[in-house]
């Protein structure tokens, strides 16, 4: 019997890469999507579309509305995507940073894990090739874990442990594409731009943007995605 976990999918190329993983663990996978208000409501649609290739047990849409809070522009039209950042100099946090993201996607994610008496999540960050998050950081994985497991039922009264897996904290983007090619992961139905048009066509300069094609060309390969 399999043991079952939770993946916070978005639908992007690595929550993607991170659900073939766990499918390749041998878990049974039981997603959860958040549109917490995000302007790229795309990746909602991909994410169906990767739970169906890797075949969740179960795929929940959750409505969350963190755009009513703003101080992101990816929730609010009213600050701009930055564009074109070099990413090899910059360290300043950007805009697109949404505040306390992590923290409570993961919370969700352990509500849904204690209905199903899992004890296993998994989350694509990486703090290697990224913007600069301080929610994808190992430090802040380690003390959620722990917070976790002082606030669960089932974790104080030692009936298991809750353990959050980030496969791909430590690898570059094109070490993730690399490892998700292997596995099987059709990246042609994900989507990661802060900025696609209506088609769910990407914008090819906006961060997120930036990292996935040099991750495809670090790795030699090709980006699958027709880029405007």
């Amino acid at each position: 019997m399999k043991k079952p976990a939770v993946i916070l999918l978005s639908g992007g190329l690595d929550s993607t890469t991170c659900a073939a993983i766990a499918d390749d663990a041998g878990y049974e996978m039981h997603g959860i999507t958040i549109n917490y208000g995000q302007r790229h409501d795309y990746e909602l649609e991909a994410s169906k579309l990767v739970a169906k290739q890797f075949k969740f047990k179960s795929h929940a849409i959750i409505e969350l509305d963190l755009a009513s809070f703003g101080g992101s522009s990816l929730v609010s039209d009213k600050i701009e995507i930055p564009k074109n950042r070099d990413l090899s100099t910059t360290k300043e946090i950007p805009s697109t940073y949404v505040p306390a993201r992590n923290t409570v996607f993961l919370s969700v994610a352990l509500a849904k894990a204690e209905t199903l008496n899992a004890f296993d999540i998994f989350i694509g960050v990486n703090a290697i090739d990224y913007s600069g998050y301080p929610d994808c950081r190992p430090k802040f994985i380690s003390k959620f874990e722990q917070l976790m497991n002082l606030a669960t039922k089932d974790a104080v009264q030692n009936v298991g442990t809750y353990k959050i897996h980030t496969p791909l904290i430590k690898l570059t983007k094109s070490e993730i594409i690399k490892e998700g090619i292997e596995l099987g992961v059709n990246y042609e139905i994900t989507s990661s731009c802060y900025s696609p048009n209506k088609y769910g066509s990407p914008c090819g300069c906006c961060d997120a943007c930036n990292l996935r094609l040099k991750g495809f060309h670090d790795a030699g390969l090709v980006d699958p995605l027709e880029y405007r």
